[in-house]
């Protein structure tokens, strides 16, 4: 029997599900995982949890992180949490709630979860009014910039967000943006202390933006819900006005997730 064979005989977990676990395990961490990690939390042999790393690494499931022994996800991980995210069952009922809140507020609601190099709009409900800011489902925004992007920003562990903030670029989109990092980082602190997020004319001119994160049951950052509207008609002043309601539809939406 080769050393791979026994070590899998020693495993009590059916083969077809270990790699399942090892992505479950991964994506539950919320921090890249080593290889000796994963095999001691689900008491498998470490020869065949790196082998299956090896695999999902090679197909683009899981990537591994600049230490070169962990791991987190990949890109086709990621998009399968994506999609299952915009399932049509969980989709139908969430957009009954976002609908509902774009007519209670009069704005234009998204859901955005933060992508690999910005955050990513699953769904969006339109105002009714002629004057709106057309962002399609599926586009990508920058972290640093949109309040939904501060909001993914301000809920990372310190050395996640220092190692972020050093790779990102900090590109000026209106007089308003903020490119200082020492800036940003208070900004992301008050974000943090208070737990909404705002943009102030910082992606388009005219434009002002609030968000509310929506969390795991590990009370983890999942997605965000955020209005946005035209300065004309909702001032940056004002927009606190709506987050009573952007709250409750945001605590709906989570246990829509939970159930």
């Amino acid at each position: 029997m080769s050393v791979d064979a026994e070590a899998d005989a020693k495993g009590q977990i059916p083969t077809n599900l270990r790699l399942l676990l090892i992505f479950e395990e991964v994506a539950r961490s919320g921090v890249p995982v080593t290889g000796a990690t994963l095999a001691e939390t689900l008491n498998l042999p470490k020869p065949t949890v790196y082998r299956l790393l090896t695999t999902a690494e090679e197909e683009g499931f899981l990537q591994r992180d600049v230490d070169g022994k962990s791991f987190g996800p990949g890109r086709r991980l990621r998009h399968l949490a994506g999609n299952t995210l915009s399932s049509q069952r969980m989709r139908t009922e969430r957009l009954i709630v976002m609908k509902a809140l774009a007519e209670e507020v009069g704005e234009t609601c998204n859901l955005a979860a933060p992508g690999r190099f910005g955050m990513v709009y699953l769904d969006r409900v339109e105002t009714h009014w002629p004057l709106r800011i057309q962002l399609r489902i599926g586009s990508h925004v920058p972290f640093h910039c949109t309040a939904s992007g501060k909001m993914y920003l301000s809920s990372l562990r310190t050395e996640k967000l220092d190692r972020l903030l050093s790779w990102m670029e900090f590109e000026k989109h209106t007089p308003k943006t903020i490119t200082d990092k020492n800036l940003l980082r208070e900004e992301l602190a008050t974000t943090r202390a208070r737990g909404y997020s705002t943009d102030n004319e910082e992606l388009l001119e005219g434009m002002a933006a609030i968000a509310v994160p929506l969390k795991d049951s590990e009370g983890r950052l999942l997605t965000t819900l955020s209005i946005h509207a035209p300065v004309q008609r909702l001032s940056f002043e004002n927009l606190v006005s709506v987050l009573p309601a952007l709250r409750e539809a945001a605590a709906k939406i989570e246990e829509l997730a939970l159930t």
